[in-house]
């Protein structure tokens, strides 16, 4: 059975390893990921969240809303 690529709506939960999508967006959004994991508190618009918005190096074909899930 083929390997099935990410979809619009997916939903990924990350703890310490790259999720199941392109390295070179991970690439991107891993600097914020980084700083949520570690308690910082993002610029996301006019203000501040634990939130953040990444696009795909290549073309913006693929944008990212991250944000941090309190356990």
């Amino acid at each position: 059975m083929p390997k099935r690529l990410s979809q619009k709506g997916d939903c990924f939960i990350i703890e310490d390893l790259c999720p199941p999508f392109c390295h070179e967006l991970w690439n991107c959004a891993y600097p914020s990921v980084y700083a949520l994991q570690n308690g910082a508190i993002l610029d996301y618009g006019n203000g501040k969240a634990s939130a953040f918005d990444v696009k795909c190096p290549d073309g913006g074909r693929v944008t990212i809303h991250g944000i941090l899930i309190d356990d």
